[in-house]
């Protein structure tokens, strides 16, 4: 067996293109564009990559983007005057705070000057609660959200199947598991203490690696004709690699996201759409 390869590079151009539609139309109708507000405080890599990776996206589609750099040094009450002062403007539909936060800046101080009608990131617990019970209107984290968006796109049945999900962290593991579950999923979260990996892995009809350890799952604890979808960011000699091996899981499952271009390209356009999202809430909720 071959794998069908779950191209996100060309499902992100498509939604890409659809959300422009759609921004120029709020545009039309509203007098303004759904906007962004990116914080951070410091200058790691990887947060002033994506910060330069959501502009990009955001401002190729019509949508607002604005930039806080704050120094390494800024004390928490500032950061957290900051998110306060963005969560009132009314130019500002959604907020994303970049993680790590410097030691002095507590994230749950941070996190509960956030508005949860702004969280478009989903990180704030209202958010996350209502994710859980699965309810209302809420915010999922993006990298997720582009995870169920692949699946859904490719036609992919969710109910009734097994799911297994390696990775339980807040932003990607856990989020994902509840997403699979409200779609009826039968869902089983692993970790680093779960016995026997590969045997879980191997129940798996839709098998989820969220963990963060390079070709951590291989072709051996795939189910045959399982659905394999790879969140996993690693870099071995230079070379970005997900947490499957990917070239022996492809000769197992039935379709898996590549690492680069599978579920990576979606993330910042599950993003855009939260903004435009929370920007029609905040229009509806002013009425």
């Amino acid at each position: 067996m071959t794998a069908t390869i779950l191209d996100g590079k060309a499902l992100a151009a498509t939604m890409r293109g659809e959300i422009a539609a759609e921004v120029a139309a709020f545009r039309e109708q509203h007098g303004f564009v759904p906007a962004i507000a990116v914080l951070r405080a410091g200058e790691d890599p990887a947060s002033v990559s994506y910060a330069r990776q959501i502009a990009k996206s955001f401002e190729a589609a019509g949508m607002g983007f604005a930039l806080y750099a704050l120094p390494e040094n800024t004390p928490e009450a500032k950061v957290v005057s900051l998110v306060k002062r963005l969560s009132r403007d009314k130019a500002t539909s959604g907020i994303m705070v970049q993680e790590p936060l410097p030691k002095q800046v507590n994230p749950e101080a941070v996190l509960a000057a956030l508005s949860p009608a702004k969280d478009v990131d989903g990180v704030h617990p209202v958010n996350a609660g209502l994710l859980m019970q699965g309810t209302g209107d809420y915010f999922a984290p993006a990298t997720p959200a582009g995870g169920m968006e692949m699946l859904r796109r490719h036609g992919i049945e969710l109910k009734g199947k097994r799911a297994v999900v390696v990775g339980r962290s807040n932003i990607v593991g856990k989020p994902m598991a509840f997403l699979l579950l409200h779609q009826h999923a039968t869902v089983t979260i692993c970790h680093s203490r779960t016995v026997d990996l590969g045997a879980v892995c191997r129940e798996g009809d839709i098998l989820v690696a969220a963990v963060g350890k390079a070709r951590l799952i291989d072709g051996s604890m795939i189910k045959p004709g399982a659905i394999v979808i790879d969140f996993g960011v690693n870099f071995v000699e230079g070379k970005m690699v997900g947490d499957v091996d990917f070239d022996s899981a492809a000769e197992v499952a039935s379709a898996i996201t590549p690492v680069s271009g599978g579920t990576g390209p979606l993330t910042n356009v599950m993003l855009m759409r939260n903004t435009l999202m929370a920007a029609r809430r905040q229009v509806a909720d002013s009425r």
